[in-house]
């Protein structure tokens, strides 16, 4: 890996990790990946800051309830909404392994970040995850007035497997007319699960943290047929028409299988007429947005917060 140079923090991570191999994700039950997974997003995070107030609700879906947790900046009334689907493959993560992020969204932005527990795979198979997180987009909004938010002002954002959320929400609220949308954020977001044969893949496939094997493991437990895999909610890379999504950043690391479906996205969404901000972090890997041993600069937070405000209206 010496023609790869990560940040110095960053190089830690990989020679640690490739140092101390673990047992395959594909060997371990379910509840064991999630387990140790989100033991390592968690640590990863670092401790959250404090934030006005946080409150957790119970809110119905199809078939059921999910858990939501919303963290708000400050007292004062008709805050922005800033949705946030985590990342995770769809099999792990959780609103703890994200808590720390979402406290410093919530404070840079100064909006209430709604962050959202939606159901996991394999137990919940696609399209689940989408329709809990669109759900919960439209219970938000749906009920504003009484937490205290402004339905007129709605972001949805996300990382790696909730980036790609971010994306086929957004398709639906804007072809079923509804909510409205004011602008999106998507972190490394998976968005073309039906091959890997893009670039980054190809380059960084057996060499960074998140790999192609398990990059492989996770859609095979998040989809119920392979033919899934070419849906635009599955993978919004495919959607025929981008056009009507509202401004968007995408950030990606530059050493991340993912990297070249951020990009190809981002273009695609010029094309199309979007409003479009693309960063790539440099020395950086997926899992980084948000790592407490980085700056914010680094991590990608000052970013989002600077943008966020910019385009606010």
């Amino acid at each position: 890996m010496s023609e790869i140079k990560f940040h110095p923090y960053i190089d830690g991570l990989i020679q640690y990790a490739f140092a101390n191999p673990t047992t395959p994700m594909w060997e371990l039950s379910t509840a064991d990946v999630r387990r140790t997974r989100n033991e390592v997003i968690t640590k990863l995070m670092g401790p959250g800051e404090e934030v006005a107030k946080v409150t957790e609700l119970r809110i119905p879906v199809q078939d059921g309830e999910i858990n939501l947790r919303l963290y708000y900046p400050n007292d004062e009334p008709d805050l922005p909404i800033f949705m946030w689907f985590h990342g995770g493959g769809w099999v792990v993560g959780s609103l703890d392994t994200h808590d720390s992020p979402c406290r410093a969204l919530a404070n840079r932005c100064r909006a209430c970040v709604a962050s959202v527990d939606y159901r996991l795979a394999p137990e919940h198979k696609f399209p689940v995850a989408v329709y809990d997180c669109m759900a919960a987009t439209s219970w938000v909004a749906e009920n504003a007035v009484s937490l205290g938010l402004d339905a007129g002002r709605v972001t949805l954002g996300g990382d790696s497997a909730g980036g790609g959320l971010v994306f086929a929400v957004a398709l639906l609220a804007r072809d079923q007319g509804g909510p409205a949308l004011q602008k999106l954020v998507s972190v490394y977001p998976s968005i073309d699960i039906a091959g890997f044969e893009r670039e980054s893949f190809k380059k960084y496939w057996d060499k960074v943290i998140l790999s192609g094997p398990v990059c492989d493991y996770y859609r095979k437990e998040y989809l119920k047929e392979p033919e899934d895999a070419a849906n635009p909610l599955a993978s919004p890379l495919f959607a025929e028409d981008l056009s009507g999504l509202p401004p968007t950043l995408i950030i990606t690391a530059e050493h991340d299988v993912l990297t070249s479906e951020g990009e190809a996205m981002a273009e695609a969404l010029k094309e199309a007429g979007v409003d479009v901000t693309y960063s790539c972090y440099p020395g950086m890997i997926h899992l980084f947005y948000g790592m407490g041993q980085l700056t914010e600069e680094e991590n990608g937070l000052a970013e989002t917060g600077r943008w966020y405000r910019q385009k606010n209206v």
